[in-house]
């Protein structure tokens, strides 16, 4: 088929896709009537390089209808493939974009439940993973006729009826036998809907939450109703930046259901309607809760200057993609995938000549795969001017291993160089599993606030991060508690400054907030008001939203908050002195 498609490639005129595909919908109408229902594939090989021609009534969109309408009542199927071949880069884009459009897309009708409101909406895939394709096992010991070939292990004399056979699941050491049945009893089968759950900011909703394809939703055309109802709604959102919570299940009695999120897609052309794009929202097992800190917390010492982040930007410039006035470079609806162009063109080549080596990877690829050599030397110093802002350096906390420095020494016999090199190699090991082992767990009494970074810096579980705040909040009270005249109050100072250092870090201010509250609080029951006077002193607040974002503390409460145990303190002096002073009247004093 590929032969006889490529013997028509050296024809030199201009074809009309739309018609090419009128003959081949009546070539298959002929050909198999009402039968294979689902069956029937059309593919349109096209370059794309000349406009559709005006139909003689109507219009092109009546005639793209007209044709997917029939194609939907046979069950045609349609694949399009652009075959670009070397011609003007001038051609018209006009074409391009046609294509893209009449091409025929499945989609699904559903009703949007919004409570007593249902809209009548169609639901279209906007982008879609084209997955990698499945190959099948090879058995050269099975004949070439039979494409099933299957092997398994017999045992002779026993016989399993099918009824007894059933499947078992992995749990744990065991395997659970669980019967067809008990299976299906267990499947959460929901009616097929799509239904609003409510709404929230859009602010919410992080990028990293979106899963799988892009939908989009639109309103059934020609019915007036739900255009209204799905502009308004959409409009109203985007007005409060709001996105809708919705439940989806496709199906009738299907197990699968999703629950995603709806952002509003207002449109700001007349022939356009507005729509919504609905993608898939994570649930609590996909979410992964390593937690990172930001750059932004970081010291001075480590983020860069004002020449560093100069040169950073002119390479961010340099390499832009779709500089403003100038054509995008890749843009995606004409890049295709490298992996999956290079596989089909290898395996093309491959059914063609079986013994052909993989070739090397072509020009056309490299230009997606790799950035423009001729655009890096014409930067070249703007890339020097970045390294030279950026210079690497020996990290002193590196010591020299074994190895190293025996390599270092400049005399000794090979028997003694090969005895040391023994030597060193046994250490490295022992030092690489004591360090593996001695993995700080707690928080220990030599050095506390090391022993608190080291656990916030684990990145193995999150449970560590708990467990640190958690221990270091326990050292910080047990040191205030037990504290004689104020003789520990440095030491509670000194983790507490650790503990607020780290809760930054890792973005948990509601619990050092939460901590110092209670931690006040106690004070001023316990009669140990001085150590609020100490924290105040030295500066000590809340964490405030400017320091992490997920805080809810603004600046002026937080700089407040260590005054009022202050005037507390001071209205409680103020009484005991009233109370001393009505005592010795009474004792006779002046």
């Amino acid at each position: 088929m590929m032969k006889w498609g490529l013997s028509y490639l050296e024809f030199q005129g201009s074809g009309d896709f739309l018609d090419a595909i009128v003959v081949g919908m009546d070539m298959l109408i002929k050909k198999f009537e009402q039968n294979n229902k689902g069956k029937k594939r059309l593919c349109l090989i096209t370059n794309a390089a000349t406009p559709i021609e005006d139909p003689f009534e109507g219009t092109k969109e009546d005639q793209v209808n007209t044709i997917a309408t029939q194609m939907e009542a046979q069950g045609m199927k349609m694949d399009c493939v652009i075959v670009r071949m070397k011609q003007d880069r001038e051609t018209n884009r006009k074409v391009h974009l046609e294509l893209v459009i009449y091409r025929r897309s499945q989609y699904t009708e559903e009703i949007l439940k919004l409570a007593q409101l249902k809209i009548k909406v169609w639901v279209y895939k906007k982008t879609s993973e084209e997955k990698f394709p499945t190959l099948k096992k090879y058995s050269d010991k099975a004949p070439p006729t039979d494409k099933f070939a299957t092997h398994e292990i017999k045992v002779p004399n026993k016989v399993v009826p099918p009824e007894e056979r059933i499947k078992g699941f992995q749990y744990g050491p065991q395997v659970v036998p669980i019967s067809p049945a008990e299976l299906e009893a267990v499947k959460f089968k929901p009616e097929k809907s799509v239904k609003l759950l409510g709404f929230t900011d859009a602010s919410n909703i992080m990028r990293h939450y979106y899963l799988k394809d892009v939908n989009i939703f639109i309103a059934e055309p020609g019915n007036k109703k739900s255009i209204l109802a799905l502009s308004a709604l959409a409009r109203a959102m985007k007005e409060m930046n709001k996105v809708a919570i919705i439940r989806c299940v496709w199906r009738q009695g299907q197990g699968i259901v999703v629950v995603g999120v709806l952002t509003p897609n207002v449109s700001d052309k007349d022939n356009a309607p507005d729509s919504f794009y609905f993608i898939i929202l994570p649930c609590a097992e996909n979410v992964r809760e390593f937690q990172f800190p930001s750059f932004i917390n970081l010291p001075s010492s480590l983020q860069p200057n004002e020449k560093q982040q100069h040169a950073a930007d002119k390479l961010v410039q340099m390499l832009d993609l779709a500089p403003p006035g100038k054509q995008k470079v890749l843009p995606p609806d004409f890049t295709p995938n490298p992996v999956l162009e290079r596989y089909y063109r290898y395996l093309d080549l491959k059914s063609k000549h079986p013994d052909v080596a993989v070739p090397p990877l072509d020009e056309t690829l490299q230009k997606t795969t790799e950035p423009d050599i001729e655009l890096l030397s014409q930067n070249k110093s703007i890339i020097e001017e970045l390294r030279r802002s950026f210079e690497l350096k020996d990290n002193p906390k590196l010591k020299k291993s074994a190895r190293r420095v025996i390599k270092e020494r400049p005399s000794g016999s090979d028997e003694e160089r090969e005895e040391f090199d023994k030597d060193a190699d046994a250490k490295a090991i022992d030092s690489m599993e004591y360090s593996s082992k001695m993995k700080v767990e707690k928080i220990g009494d030599v050095n506390p606030v090391k022993d608190f970074e080291e656990m916030m810096s684990r990145r193995d579980d999150p449970k560590w991060i708990n467990k640190a705040i958690q221990d270091m909040k326990n050292r910080i009270f047990d040191l205030v508690e037990n504290s004689c005249e104020g003789d520990t109050f440095h030491k509670a100072l000194q983790r507490l400054v650790a503990l607020r250092k780290g809760c930054i870090l890792e973005q948990e201010p509601k619990q050092f907030n939460d901590f110092l509250c209670h931690l006040c609080k106690f004070c001023q029951e316990k009669n140990l008001r001085s150590f609020c006077q100490y924290l105040t002193s030295h500066e000590i607040t809340l964490i405030t939203k400017a320091e992490a974002p997920h805080s809810d503390i603004p600046e002026h409460d937080a700089r407040s908050f260590m005054v009022k145990p202050e005037l507390d303190s001071q209205n409680m002096k103020s009484e005991a002195k009233t109370e001393n002073d009505i005592m010795s009247i009474y004792l006779g004093g002046k």
